[in-house]
C-alpha cells in the first residue's frame, strides 16, 4: 500500500492535516502540487494573486522537499490529468488530501475519476473544527458573531481573566472608530522584493493568455513562512501599538493605514491563527498596549475570521445564489477599470485594489459592498468580483462577507441590518469627499453624490421589506418626511445614473 498526499494551494503548512498524518514517514510518501491553468480561467483574478498563490507554492514545496518529502510540482490545463499520471507513475492506492475549505473544490476533488482511494481528512487550519459550529449553533435563534466571539475567548483563553474578559468588557470597539482628523502618520507596510522564483512566476503570469485583472508590478508581497512571520513581527511592534483608533479611517495616499495585512498569509496557510492571536496578547502583557487595540485586532482573528468559515459551512448550499432584494443590475466597468468613475472614494479604493489586491475592511464594506448595495448590483456579480480582485479571497471568505455582510443578501442571517449608508459615513470617515466633484451634502441636483440619492432610493425601493428590520425604522421615519417632489427627484437621479454608465455583462 502507498500512500501519497495532494497538497492544495492554500494549504502550505507542514503541519496540515494531510501531511502530519504522514509525518513519520515523509521520504517514502510522494507529494504533488498543481498549478491548474483552467482552474485560473473561472474568473479574472488579479495578477498579484496568481502569483502570489503559484509563487507561495512553489516556495513550500522547495521547503517540503528539503524537509525530505519527494515532491512532484505540476503546471497542467486541468487537475485530474497530472494527478492521475502521478498516482500511476508512483502506485499509489490512497489519495490523502486536507479537506479544501471552499465547497465547489470540494466538489471538484469528489468528482474525479482516480485510480486509487481517496481519504479527506478534516482541516486543521482553523481553531473551530468540523462539527463545532454546527454544536455551537445548535438550538440558537440567531447566530450573532459577538456571542460566537465570547465563546471563542472562553475556548481559547484568550484575554481572560478567570471567567471574566480582561478589562472586564468582551468587546472595545466603540472606541476604535476615530475619524481621520488631523496629520496620521501610519509606519509603512513590511514589503519584499520578488527573488527569482517569484520573477519566474511574474513572467508566466505575464504570459498567460486568459483574461486577467489589475496590475502585476510592483509586487511586494511575502511568499513564505519566514516572510509572513516577519510581517507578523513587524505589525506586532508597529503597527498594533495604535492600530485600534482609526482601523475604520480611509485616507488618500494611506493603503493600510494600521491595518496587519495578515490575512493573505493566513488564508494560504503560512501563519496560523492561534500565533498569530497569541504574539497579538503576548504584546499586550508585556508593553502595556492599548486593550481597545489588541481586543480589536483579536476579534478579526478569533471571531470574525472563524465566525466566516464556520456559517459558511453551517448554512445551506444554495446561500451563494440569494438575493434577498432582488437586485439585478449589472456591474459596472469602472469596477474593472476605475478610470471610468468620477467618484473619487469609488475611484481611489478601485485604484488601490488594482495596484495591489488590497483594500483595508472598511473600503470594501462601506464604500464598494455599501455602493453595490444602495445602488442594485447583483450580488452574485459583485461577489465574483471581490473573489476575484483581492489577494486573500476565498469562496469560504467572500460567501458570507459579500453575500450576507455587504450586501444583505441573506435576508440578516448574517447581520442584523443592512449596511446602507450615505455619503454622510464617507465624508465623516475620509478624505475621500475633499477630492470629489460631487457634494456629499447634496441629495439632488447637478453636483449631489451618489451615494446620497442611492441611498434614499434604496431605502424607498425596499420600504416594506426593511420594516422588518427593527433597527432600521428610525430612518424610514425620516423617509416619510421627505416632500414627495424630492422624492421623486431622487428616483431619477438612480435611474438616470444607471441609463448613463457601461456596464460589461
Amino acid at each position: 500500500m502507498t500512500i501519497g498526499i495532494w497538497v492544495l494551494g492554500d494549504q502550505l503548512w507542514q503541519r496540515q492535516a494531510a501531511l502530519q498524518s504522514r509525518a513519520e514517514q515523509a521520504e517514502n510518501t510522494p507529494v504533488i502540487l498543481i498549478e491548474s491553468l483552467g482552474w485560473v480561467r473561472l474568473r479574472p483574478y488579479h495578477k498579484q494573486k496568481l502569483v502570489l498563490v503559484w509563487s507561495a507554492m512553489r516556495h513550500f514545496a522547495a521547503e517540503l522537499r528539503e524537509a525530505g518529502w519527494p515532491v512532484t510540482y505540476e503546471t497542467a490545463e486541468d487537475f485530474e490529468s497530472p494527478l492521475v499520471g502521478w498516482i500511476e507513475a508512483n502506485g499509489i492506492t490512497e489519495l490523502r488530501v486536507m479537506t479544501p475549505g471552499d465547497r465547489p473544490f470540494l466538489h471538484l476533488i469528489q468528482s474525479l475519476n482516480l485510480p486509487c482511494d481517496l481519504n479527506l481528512l478534516p482541516n486543521n487550519h482553523f481553531l473551530w473544527q468540523d462539527g463545532d459550529f454546527a454544536a455551537w449553533a445548535k438550538g440558537r435563534k440567531n447566530l450573532l458573531l459577538e456571542y460566537f466571539y465570547r465563546e471563542g475567548r472562553q475556548r481559547f483563553g484568550v484575554l481572560m481573566e478567570g471567567k471574566q474578559p480582561v478589562g472586564g468588557a468582551w468587546n472595545f470597539d466603540k472606541d476604535n472608530r476615530k475619524p481621520p482628523k488631523g496629520k496620521l502618520n501610519p509606519p509603512a507596510p513590511l514589503e519584499f522584493e520578488p527573488d527569482a522564483m517569484t520573477r519566474e512566476v511574474m513572467q508566466q503570469v505575464r504570459e498567460l493568455d486568459c483574461p486577467t485583472y489589475g496590475e502585476l508590478e510592483p509586487f511586494r508581497w511575502g511568499v513564505g513562512r519566514s516572510h509572513a512571520l516577519q510581517v507578523l513581527d513587524h505589525f506586532i511592534a508597529t503597527r498594533l501599538p495604535t492600530f485600534g483608533p482609526y482601523q475604520d479611517a480611509m485616507v488618500t495616499g494611506e493603503d493600510t493605514m494600521w491595518h496587519a495585512l495578515l490575512s493573505p498569509y493566513l488564508n494560504l496557510g503560512l501563519l496560523r491563527p492561534l500565533e498569530v492571536i497569541h504574539a497579538a496578547e503576548r504584546a499586550y502583557h508585556k508593553q502595556a498596549l492599548s486593550l481597545s487595540s489588541v481586543e480589536g485586532f483579536i476579534r478579526q482573528v478569533l471571531g470574525w475570521r472563524e465566525y466566516m468559515y464556520g456559517l459558511y459551512h453551517h448554512v445551506e448550499a444554495d446561500y451563494a445564489q440569494r438575493n434577498w432584494f432582488q437586485h439585478t443590475q449589472p456591474l459596472p466597468a469602472f469596477f474593472w477599470d476605475s478610470t471610468q468613475t468620477d467618484m473619487n472614494c469609488l475611484r481611489q479604493t478601485l485604484r488601490q485594489v488594482e495596484r495591489t489586491g488590497y483594500a483595508h475592511h472598511i473600503q470594501r464594506l462601506m464604500i464598494l459592498a455599501n455602493f453595490s448595495l444602495i445602488a442594485g448590483f447583483s450580488p452574485q456579480e459583485v461577489e465574483n468580483w471581490f473573489h476575484a480582485a483581492f489577494i486573500d479571497a476565498y469562496d469560504w471568505v467572500m460567501q458570507t462577507n459579500v453575500i450576507g455582510m455587504g450586501l444583505f443578501a441573506d435576508g440578516g442571517i448574517l447581520a442584523s441590518k443592512p449596511y446602507a449608508a450615505s455619503a454622510n459615513y464617507v465624508n465623516k470617515m475620509s478624505d475621500y469627499c475633499k477630492g470629489c466633484r460631487y457634494d456629499p451634502k447634496q441629495r439632488t441636483g447637478k453636483n449631489a453624490c451618489p451615494f446620497n440619492f442611492f441611498y434614499w432610493d434604496f431605502l424607498d425601493r425596499h420600504r416594506a421589506q426593511l420594516k422588518s428590520q427593527g433597527r432600521i425604522n428610525l430612518i424610514l421615519a425620516n423617509l416619510d418626511k421627505m416632500p414627495p417632489e424630492e422624492l421623486q427627484a431622487i428616483r431619477q437621479h438612480a435611474k438616470g445614473w444607471h441609463e448613463q454608465h457601461s456596464y460589461l455583462v
